[in-house]
């Protein structure tokens, strides 16, 4: 462009500030139909994160539920979801502060139904035969000792709780038939995760709700059952990995019978609660959404097969139907996350409610490519690579911008090619990103979550060094000006990559791991095997976990860190940041630690939000020299000139 300023890469003038990317968001999840009304969580920054319920009335507009004081959350397993269930005329929520149940009548204020918050909730569906309601209860009673899960019922006018199932060190996703004759739920145990295998159980229920006969339907410890679900006709459907593709199924004289074979997933890793794929239209056909490749579809699923659903979406997740409407949240490279509505008989497509009302020029948004570079063993890797993008403005000759690898959290997850603000706040600035799905993630079939089998802290470790050498010898991007940042597990990988690697010069770990030991024996009851598998079972690999561990080799760190740490972390408590902190600062390394308070795992508040992001772009100007596109508070950099 003719107006274009030139300005070195990382110094431009963007209009997405982090008052944009924090104020004007929300995370949204729990997307319900009941009845033809649509339901759903908005977690607001503006509020210090609290959780609301909301819906859409029929005449269009928005109504909170959750008044002030009350936040829709639970804490089961920590990560929590699966925090509400609607009933006729009343919601059964659990929240936040005190992590006790409670009914509300529409209109009227919430009533405490259990008795304490040493037992939380969640998972709910409504048993409206017998007015009461069935979840998940972790019990941690027991102080010292690890909570007990089990599942139970909740009466809701008495609040008189009963066992349904125990025995399993893990409960999810109970789910009942029309006629409230039948129960199934999934049930698993240590050292398995949910997506390493799980078990589908299903009991006949007596008239007071009791279980009378129990059975084991598929599902074990190598195969992993997501979602059970009874259509219409009270035909138990389910999704499994069982060849090595997370595929449809339903129960069928005792067997399981595939629906849609083929190389996609139509499940996710259950790190919450209340995740769905799929659900049912009234005439029993299956609406499911589907991802290939790192991107997802909606597909309907009759006699003739699966038809992919022509919608603009690479990411779709709580999928909910009812009658012929569809609600999920969905997001594109050039949408944000919203509550999206789909009429199967009108076509109507109307995007409800977004995460972000902020409108942003073209001009400033980078667009993904979708990438499959080489790594080790021969195999490949995928990532989403982001250009810098700025209408405004272009880089002296001959120059090559900075790159900013992100290594996601899990480490089972995935990265898709929705709009992230937070993404183009870098991009937009001059910084390049490349967003990995490493070896390890989901989304792109079982063998390739397997890889990082005893491999954490290799295969991520490699697939982050290989897909930024890829873009350098592409020449994409300045070799001499690579950072990679991540949060939690991509915690742990970044700091891995900078203690075992020499390719980066700088780093942000958001509340990440440093010593693999102290996370095995300090975390909570849903992860604290979790390296059993990832890593290997202790004492026997002792040696392992801490030749894996940066914080025993932080003489092999050599290049600045910043750390960003909640203060009330439970999944990584923050003497794992600490303890990296003080090495690096003892070493004469250039090192910043920010904590926040009111923080857990995830940061939910919006001025801690904005501080983290101002703070990690101070101090990439600091180490790669170019000047800051806006006046931040500095940080305090121990061992900087």
């Amino acid at each position: 462009m003719a107006d274009e300023v030139e300005a070195p890469y990382g110094s431009w003038v963007s209009p997405i500030t982090t008052d944009l990317v924090v104020s004007e968001s929300v995370r949204l999840s729990q997307t319900k139909l009941v009845s033809g009304i649509l339901y759903w969580v908005e977690s607001r920054p503006e509020e210090a994160g609290r959780c609301v319920l909301v819906r859409r009335l029929p005449t269009g507009e928005f109504e909170d539920l959750t008044p002030d004081g009350f936040s829709v959350r639970s804490r089961v397993h920590e990560y929590g979801g699966g925090a509400y269930a609607v009933g006729d005329g009343f919601v059964v929520f659990s929240n936040d502060q005190d992590q006790r149940l409670y009914i509300q009548k529409f209109g009227e204020e919430p009533t405490v139904l259990s008795p304490d918050g040493l037992h939380r909730y969640a998972d709910f569906v409504i048993d409206t035969c017998r007015c009461r309601v069935v979840a998940v209860c972790e019990d941690h009673t027991n102080e010292g000792s690890e909570p007990t899960n089990t599942l139970v019922s909740i009466d809701l006018k008495s609040g008189r709780i009963e066992t349904l199932a125990s025995g399993y060190d893990f409960y999810s996703s109970p789910c009942m038939d029309s006629a409230c004759l039948r129960l199934a739920w999934l049930c698993w145990n240590h050292p398995n995760m949910p997506w390493d295998g799980t078990e589908l159980k299903v009991a006949n229920l007596n008239s007071t709700g009791g279980i009378i006969e129990e059975d084991h339907v598929v599902g074990g410890v190598g195969e992993s059952i997501f979602q059970p679900l009874w259509s219409p006709e009270a035909v138990l459907h389910f999704v499994s990995d069982r060849t090595g593709w997370w595929n449809l199924y339903k129960s069928y004289e005792g067997q399981a019978q595939p629906l849609a074979p083929m190389e996609a997933e139509f499940g996710v890793p259950q790190w919450a609660f209340g995740l769905s794929t799929f659900g049912f239209l009234d005439d029993g056909r299956v609406i499911a959404a589907y991802t290939e490749n790192g991107n997802w579809k909606l597909g309907c699923l009759d006699s003739d097969g699966l038809a992919e659903l022509p919608i603009p979406h690479a990411s779709i997740s709580t999928v909910s139907v009812w009658g012929d409407e569809i609600a999920f949240i969905g997001g594109s490279p050039t949408q944000s996350n919203a509550v999206t509505l789909l009429s199967l008989k009108t076509g109507r497509y109307e995007s409800v409610r977004g995460s972000s009302i902020a409108t942003v020029s073209k001009g400033f948004l980078s667009q993904p490519e979708s990438i499959w570079f080489p790594t080790q063993a021969g195999r490949k890797a995928h990532g989403f690579f982001y250009p810098p993008m700025n209408e405004s403005y272009c880089p002296p000759p001959g120059d090559f911008p900075p790159l900013l690898v992100l290594s996601h959290g899990g480490p089972t997850g995935a990265t898709t090619s929705e709009l992230s603000l937070n993404i183009q706040f870098w991009t937009s600035r001059g910084i390049a990103v490349f967003d990995i799905n490493y070896g390890g993630s989901t989304g792109f079939g079982k063998a390739y979550r397997a890889r990082l089998d005893g491999e954490w802290g290799s295969v991520d470790v490699d697939d982050c060094v290989n897909g930024a050498q890829y873009l350098v010898d592409a020449a994409r991007v300045d070799g001499g000006k690579l950072a990679i940042r991540g949060g939690s597990a991509g915690g742990y990988t970044t700091l891995s990559v900078l203690t075992f690697r020499d390719l980066f010069s700088v780093g942000a770990s958001y509340y990440g791991i440093s010593d693999l030991e102290a996370l095995a024996k300090e975390t909570h009851k849903f992860e604290s095997r979790y390296t059993d598998r990832l890593v290997g079972p202790l004492p026997d690999k002792l040696t392992l976990y801490r030749m894996r561990s940066p914080i025993h080799h932080y003489e092999s760190l050599s290049v600045p860190v910043i750390f960003f740490q909640g203060v009330e972390d439970r999944v990584v408590p923050p003497n794992q940041a600490e303890m990296m902190v003080n090495a690096l600062s003892s070493k004469g390394v250039p090192v910043a630690y920010l904590t926040f308070k009111g923080e857990q795992h995830g940061f939910r508040q919006a001025e801690n939000i904005k501080r983290a992001m101002e703070a990690e772009y101070y101090f990439y100007s600091r180490i790669f020299g170019f000047d800051l596109s806006e006046k931040i508070t500095p940080v305090e950099i121990e061992n900087i000139a």
